[in-house]
């Protein structure tokens, strides 16, 4: 293509490639690239992998559909890894628009797994009162949830019995999209009763996090979309995030494609144009 087609391109086309490369990956199952699993997500998903089958796991899902692009394919993940090792799942959130995210996560997992809504796993719901509700937890879950998600008294819920507090719980699972979120937990929970802890945050948030990761209080750490990837690839479940990944990646490629293309186009023609007269 010549230098003056180039800039007779209607941009349009580039728009319809940049929107194809985006949405097809998105609809299709195929990978360009092997994503290769960090240390921090094998970190999250040894640590699930280490505790015995049966296990009491709190999932605390602390998002809204505001970061779902990045958390919710991490908690997805989650609840596949948990369901799949035959854990107890009690899930809960400290966002108000957090439950429903909860609930079509759990449920997605449960009809794989064939698991039971009250037996096998349990949405406690919202609790407002951030940090607060972290210490009550401490001290009693059923004082702190005297029902469930759905209106359901949590001592007529099978799983729930014997459960009094974070003694009964052999590991924390945090998404978090901020405040509440993973800090909080590490500070009210990880710090005072020492419960194991693995969180997925965002990808912005992610370095506020490795100092915890470093000290042990996290024992692993998934960032953003790159993370959740990484994760599904080792739950051995590829799903959002790794196509959101491939189609970010085929994004990235054209334009940069197109920006080198851009640069071609507007190259001088001859060594003397542009040059004035005296």
């Amino acid at each position: 293509m010549s230098p003056d087609s180039l800039r007779r391109l209607d941009r349009r086309w580039i728009f319809l490639a940049v929107a194809l490369l985006v949405i097809l990956p998105l609809l299709f199952n195929f990978h360009i690239a092997p994503v290769q699993p960090s240390n921090r997500a094998r970190g999250f998903y040894d640590a699930i992998e280490k505790i015995p089958e049966g296990s009491v796991v709190l999932l605390a899902g602390d998002y809204d559909p505001g970061t779902a692009a990045e958390n919710y394919p991490m908690h997805l993940a989650a609840a596949r890894q948990l369901m799949r090792r035959n854990m107890k799942i009690i899930a809960m959130a400290l966002y108000p628009a957090g439950p429903p995210l909860t609930d079509q996560v759990l449920r997605i997992a449960a009809r794989e797994y064939h698991k039971r809504e009250s037996v096998d796993y349990v949405n406690l719901g919202y609790k407002v009162g951030n940090e607060l509700v972290m210490s009550q937890m401490g001290q009693s879950i059923p004082k702190t949830f005297p029902v469930d998600n759905r209106g359901v008294p949590v001592g007529q819920i099978p799983i729930m019995k014997g459960i009094q507090n974070f003694q009964q719980i052999r590991l924390l699972v945090n998404i978090s999209a901020g405040y509440p979120g993973t800090k909080e937990w590490v500070q009210q929970v990880v710090s005072r009763f020492h419960l194991p802890m693995v969180a997925g945050v965002t990808a912005v948030s992610a370095p506020e996090y490795y100092p915890y990761l470093q000290a042990g209080q996290l024992h692993g750490l998934l960032g953003g979309m790159a993370g959740a990837a990484e994760y599904e690839v080792l739950v051995g479940a590829p799903a959002l995030a790794t196509r959101g990944m491939d189609a970010q990646s085929l994004a990235h490629a054209f334009i940069a494609f197109m920006i080198v293309l851009g640069n071609l186009a507007f190259l001088p023609k001859g060594k003397g144009k542009g040059k004035g007269t005296s």
